[in-house]
C-alpha cells in the first residue's frame, strides 16, 4: 500500500484552519486523513473551527493526535460534528494511582496550588509529578543503600544557590542516573521504568476515538510488544426521564438585534417577566421549541455578561449560568471557544462572524476659502513661485546678452555736431529718451509680467524675438500647459467631491499608534481572543488595553457603543462584525466598521455538560439552516440599512460647488483690487508732491490740479490782467487731453504748435 505524506508548518490555529480548509476546497470528494502534532488545545481549537465551517464537510476529515491528553479535550463538541478523531491518552483515568493522584489534587486550594481544585491535570504535569517521584525514590534508594552520600557530595563540591541557573558538575549525577535506571513504580502516567539508554519502557497508551456515530469510546492500547483494537459500544449520554416534560429555561443578554424589548405587542409575543421581547435568538427559540418539543422561559443573565473564568476554575455569565445548572440553554449571541467548550456544550454555529472595528464615522473634509488650491500639493505651489521668478530672471539676462555681441557693438556712434546716430537697434531693444540710449523690453518688470501673463494664459503686449528668448518662452509655455491642464483636471474633482478619510484601516494601525485608545466588553470571548492570541500584533494590542488609564473596557455592549460616539473619533471599540454592520446602518449614523474581520467564529446555542437537549438542538440548528430559516431572520433582522452606504475609496458623494470652494478667489479679487486702489492713491500723492517742488506751488494746489485731470481729463489756469482781461498764464501747467480734429477746430487751434499736449 502507497501512502501519501505531506507536511506542512502552521504558525497559529488560523493559520492550520485556513491551509485545512484550503485542502479541502481544492478537492471535496477526497478523505483527508490528518495528524496534528500540536498541543492538545491548538489541535481542538483547530478542529472545531473546521467543525464550524458550513464550507467544510466534516466527514471528508479523519484526525489523529499527536499529543498524549486526548481526554482532556472536551470531546462532546465533537461526538455529532460529524468529525472523526483519534488520539492517545497516558493517563488512564481508571488507574488506581492515577484516582488518588487526581482526588488529593481536587482536594488542594488552589489559592496556593494554582489549577488545583479539579479532577482535571494536564498529562505533562502527571508526567512532571511521576518524574519528581522516580528523582525521590532513586535519591532515597541511594542514600539507603550508602548513607555517607550526602556527606561526600556537600565535601567535595562547591556550594551551589538554589536561584544559581548556571551548571554545575559535583562527580555523583551518574550515580544518580543509573539509580534511576533501575528504578520501577507504578505512577500517574502508568507503569514507569527504563532501560540501560535511559528510555522509558513497558508503558501504555490507551487509543481513543470519537465519532458522530458512536460518541467518545477506548477502542485499544498500544505497548512496545502489542498494538491491540477492540470494538466498544456507543458512549452516547442517556436522557433523564424527570426532565423530558419539564419547562426548560432558557438563558440570554439583551443585545441589538439578537433580543430587545419589543415596541409593540402582539398575541404570542415571549417575555422576559413583564417585557416582550423580540430579535433575531427570540425567532430562533421559538423554532427550535418547536421543533423540538419542550416548553421553555426566558430569562435575562443575571450579571449581565456572557462568561469570563476566574483562576480558580468558576467561571461567571452565561457560561456560569450553565455549568452551574441554573439554566438549560442558552440562546444569544454566544460565541463558541474552545475554553468554553470545555465546561459546556454547543450546537453547531447558527451564524458565523468575526471580531472586527468600529469607530466612529469619519466627517467629510471641511471645505476652506482656499479649497480650490488643493488640486495641487503646497511643494508644488511653492515650485511654481519659484520657477516664476526663475524663468523672469533668465529672461531678464538672455535679453542683455542678445545686445552685447560681436554684431552689434558698433550700433550707436556720434556725428559731427554731436547727435546720437544708432545705425541698427537688435531684436527687443529701443531708443530710449532723447535717442542717446537704447533701452531693452524685457526689464525685469517686464519679464516678471511676460512671465506671468503666460501662466495666466493671457499674453502679453512684448514677446522674445531672439533665439535665446523664444527658447525661454517655449519651454515656459509648455510647461505651463502641463500644470493649468493638471490643476484643471483635478478641479472639479477637490470641489465638487466631498472626502472622508478614516483615521485606522486595520489592526495593525491601531497597534501603530497610541493617540485613538481601543478597548472590547470585560467579559467575554473578544477579550479571551486577544489575551490569549499568539500573533505578535494582537499581543502588543492586549499589553495596550491592561495597562491603559483610564480603562478601555467597557461593562456592556451598549457602553461600548457609546464611548464610539461620543470620544470624537478617539476611541475604536472592539466586537463582532455583524453586531457593527448592524449598528453602523442604523440612526444616527455615526458608526462604522473598518478592516477585515481579525478572526472566523461562530455564534451556537449553549447547554450544560451531557445535556439530554444539545443533539436535538444541534439537528435542529441544522435543518433551521437548511430550509432557508437562519438566512431569512438575518435579512430580517439586520438588512434594514437606515444610512448611506460608506464608500471605501474614501470619497463620498458628489456635491455641488457652493461659495464656501471658491470663496478665496473673490478674497484674491477683492484684495488685489484693494491693493491696486492704494497703489493709485499713493502714486497719485507721490506724483502731485513731486509736481509742487518742480512748480513751486503748494502741494494742496498741485493736488487739486491733478485730481481735475484725473477726473475732467483738462486742467486750465488763467490770471486775470490789470485791466480785468483774461489771459493765459504760461507760466502754470496746462493740460489738454483732446483729439486732434478738435484742437483743430477750436478759436485756440493755432495758439499752440503742439495739438496734443501745451507745456
Amino acid at each position: 500500500m502507497i501512502i501519501n505524506i505531506d507536511t506542512k508548518r502552521i504558525t497559529t490555529v488560523e493559520n492550520g484552519y485556513i491551509m485545512l480548509k484550503e485542502l479541502h476546497l481544492i478537492d471535496t470528494e477526497m478523505e483527508h486523513r490528518v495528524l496534528l502534532d500540536l498541543r492538545i488545545d491548538k489541535a481542538e481549537q483547530i478542529i472545531l473551527k473546521v467543525m464550524n465551517d458550513s464550507e467544510i464537510n466534516n466527514g471528508k476529515f479523519h484526525f489523529l493526535l499527536g499529543d498524549l491528553g486526548m481526554l482532556e479535550m472536551n470531546l462532546t463538541n465533537f461526538k455529532i460534528g460529524g468529525v472523526n478523531i483519534t488520539g492517545f491518552q497516558i493517563v488512564d483515568p481508571y488507574n488506581t494511582t492515577s484516582e488518588l493522584f487526581l482526588s488529593t489534587w481536587a482536594n488542594l486550594d488552589p489559592t496556593y496550588w494554582p489549577g488545583a481544585g479539579s479532577k482535571h491535570v494536564h498529562y505533562e504535569a502527571a508526567l512532571a509529578a511521576d518524574a519528581v517521584r522516580l528523582f525521590n525514590s532513586a535519591f532515597m534508594s541511594i542514600i539507603k543503600k550508602d548513607p555517607s552520600f550526602l556527606k561526600r557530595m556537600r565535601t567535595t563540591g562547591n556550594t551551589v544557590k538554589c536561584t544559581d541557573d548556571s551548571d554545575v558538575k559535583t562527580g555523583h549525577g551518574h550515580v544518580v542516573l543509573e539509580e534511576m535506571k533501575k528504578t520501577k513504580f507504578e505512577g500517574v502516567t502508568g507503569h514507569v521504568a527504563f532501560n540501560e539508554f535511559g528510555q522509558r519502557k513497558e508503558f501504555t497508551l490507551d487509543v481513543y476515538n470519537v465519532a458522530m456515530t458512536r460518541g467518545t469510546a477506548k477502542i485499544g492500547y498500544w505497548n512496545e510488544k502489542e498494538a491491540k483494537f477492540i470494538a466498544q459500544n456507543p458512549r452516547l449520554f442517556q436522557s433523564d426521564p424527570a426532565n423530558v416534560n419539564r419547562t426548560r429555561i432558557v438563558t440570554t443578554i439583551i443585545k441589538e438585534p439578537y433580543v430587545m424589548i419589543s415596541k409593540t405587542i402582539r398575541d404570542g409575543t415571549p417575555k422576559v417577566g413583564n417585557e416582550p421581547v423580540e430579535g433575531f435568538c427570540i425567532d430562533l427559540t421559538k423554532a427550535v421549541a418547536q421543533k423540538v418539543g419542550f416548553d421553555y422561559i426566558i430569562q435575562f443573565v443575571k450579571d449581565g455578561s456572557y462568561g469570563a473564568s476566574f483562576p480558580n476554575g468558576t467561571w461567571d455569565g452565561i457560561v456560569g449560568e450553565l455549568v452551574r445548572h441554573e439554566a438549560d440553554m442558552a440562546i444569544a449571541p454566544f460565541t463558541i471557544t474552545a475554553d468554553r467548550s470545555r465546561v459546556i456544550d454547543f450546537t453547531k454555529p447558527f451564524m458565523s462572524l468575526g471580531i472586527s472595528i468600529m469607530i466612529k464615522r469619519p466627517q467629510p473634509a471641511g471645505k476652506h476659502f482656499f479649497s480650490f488650491m488643493e488640486p495641487l500639493s503646497s511643494e508644488i505651489w511653492m515650485c511654481i513661485i519659484f520657477a516664476y521668478i526663475g524663468v523672469s530672471v533668465v529672461l531678464f539676462l538672455v535679453s542683455r546678452f542678445r545686445f552685447y555681441n560681436s554684431s552689434t557693438q558698433n550700433l550707436l556712434s556720434t556725428s559731427s555736431d554731436g547727435q546720437v546716430l544708432v545705425s541698427a537697434i537688435p531684436n527687443e531693444w529701443h531708443l530710449s529718451g532723447y535717442q542717446h540710449s537704447v533701452a531693452n523690453d524685457f526689464s525685469i518688470s517686464n519679464s516678471l509680467w511676460f512671465s506671468l501673463g503666460a501662466f495666466m494664459q493671457q499674453g502679453c503686449d512684448i514677446s522674445p524675438r531672439s533665439l535665446s528668448g523664444r527658447i525661454v518662452g517655449s519651454v515656459w509655455w509648455f510647461f505651463t500647459l502641463i500644470i493649468i491642464s493638471s490643476y484643471t483636471a483635478n478641479l472639479a474633482a477637490f470641489l465638487t467631491v466631498e472626502r472622508m478619510l478614516t483615521p485606522i484601516e486595520s489592526a495593525e494601525d491601531l497597534a501603530r499608534q497610541t493617540e485613538i485608545q481601543y478597548g472590547t466588553i470585560m467579559s467575554g470571548s473578544t477579550k479571551a481572543f486577544f489575551k490569549n492570541s499568539q500573533f505578535q500584533t494582537y499581543q502588543r494590542m492586549w499589553a495596550y488595553m491592561t495597562s491603559a488609564q483610564p480603562s478601555v473596557f467597557v461593562r456592556t455592549h451598549e457602553e461600548g457603543i457609546q464611548r464610539v460616539r461620543q470620544s470624537n473619533g478617539k476611541y475604536a471599540y472592539l466586537t463582532e462584525s455583524l453586531t457593527i454592520d448592524y449598528v453602523s446602518n442604523r440612526k444616527p449614523c455615526d458608526t462604522l466598521k473598518v478592516g477585515n474581520n481579525l478572526n472566523s467564529d461562530g455564534f451556537g446555542i449553549g447547554t450544560p455538560l451531557g445535556s439530554d437537549l444539545r443533539d436535538k438542538l444541534n439537528f435542529a440548528v441544522l435543518e433551521l439552516r437548511e430550509n432557508g430559516y437562519l438566512s431569512q431572520w438575518e435579512k430580517r433582522w439586520f438588512d434594514k440599512g437606515e444610512c448611506p452606504p460608506y464608500n471605501s475609496n474614501k470619497e463620498g458623494s458628489q456635491s455641488a460647488l457652493t461659495l464656501a470652494n471658491v470663496a478665496g478667489i473673490f478674497y484674491i479679487l477683492i484684495g488685489g483690487l484693494v491693493i491696486a486702489v492704494f497703489s493709485a492713491a499713493v502714486e497719485f500723492l507721490y506724483k502731485s508732491k513731486k509736481d509742487s517742488r518742480n512748480s513751486r506751488t503748494s502741494f494742496s494746489s498741485s493736488l487739486r490740479s491733478r485730481a481735475r485731470l484725473s477726473f475732467k481729463g483738462h486742467i486750465d489756469k488763467e490770471q486775470k490782467t490789470a485791466n480785468g482781461t483774461r489771459r493765459r498764464s504760461h507760466n502754470s501747467v496746462t493740460y489738454t487731453y483732446t483729439g486732434p480734429t478738435t484742437v483743430i477746430g477750436s478759436s485756440h487751434a493755432f495758439e499752440d504748435t503742439n495739438t496734443h499736449t501745451e507745456v
